[in-house]
């Protein structure tokens, strides 16, 4: 499984520890077994497609709320800012519907200062919505402000919004990257381990499910009743 990429990549990267592109990760580990799919290691490249200094990355949140998505807000703008030296990063409002000039509002400027201490706050700073939005504006709006890279944290609608985004950019000539960081609080991403949010919902699930047990208990053939939200 290869990630796709823009072209030859050009731009010596500032990072101190990279990987090489044609290391891979195999699916199954066990001795004597077969690999399977064999996955890319992520890591730092030691060349980039970009310049990391003429670059601009843009972020949006999308879906429901999750557990940490603050959290990657906060590492995504300090990581593009001091780990490669990315002058700007672009804050889209109120998920997909903050790309379409029409419907959304002007984006916020990320920086560090900015930032700083939002992984202590619930919710998401961006803020979200639900639903498509048209591509072809969206894209308009990205190419105009010279947005390169484009972040989405998102479930499934929102990463097959982001293959839609790519696509038509790549159709136009114009080089966008689109990273998606799978948002779910269910664990369901295949071959991850933890996605993020989940012990959280976990936790907040348990806390839910002693209090219930703890009514129930207290009355002479109590039950409890938990009601789980609908998949």
């Amino acid at each position: 499984m290869n990630t796709a990429t823009l072209g030859e990549p050009r731009f010596a990267s500032t990072q101190s520890h990279t990987v090489q592109d044609d290391l891979r990760i195999p699916e199954h580990i066990e001795v004597g077994a077969a690999p399977g799919l064999q996955f890319e290691l992520a890591g730092p490249r030691a060349k980039l497609f970009f310049d990391a200094q003429h670059t601009r990355a843009g972020i949006v949140t999308c879906g429901g709320l999750c557990p940490g998505l603050n959290n990657v807000v906060r590492s995504l703008v300090r990581e593009l800012h001091f780990g490669y030296g990315v002058p700007e990063v672009l804050g889209f409002r109120g998920g997909y519907r903050g790309l379409d000039p029409k419907l959304g509002t002007e984006p916020i400027k990320l920086t560090p200062a900015f930032v700083d201490d939002i992984h202590q706050k619930g919710g998401t700073v961006l803020g979200t919505s639900r639903g498509p939005v048209e591509v072809g504006p969206a894209v308009d709006n990205l190419i105009a402000r010279g947005v390169n890279v484009l972040f989405t944290i998102g479930g499934d609608g929102t990463q097959r919004g982001a293959h839609d985004f790519y696509r038509e950019a790549r159709r136009r000539g114009h080089a966008l990257a689109v990273v998606g960081v799978p948002k779910t609080i269910d664990n369901d991403v295949g071959f991850v381990a933890r996605s993020f949010g989940f012990f959280s919902a976990v936790e907040a699930a348990a806390r839910v499910l002693a209090c219930a047990h703890t009514e129930a208990q207290s009355v002479p053939g109590g039950i409890g009743l938990v009601k789980l939200r609908k998949r």
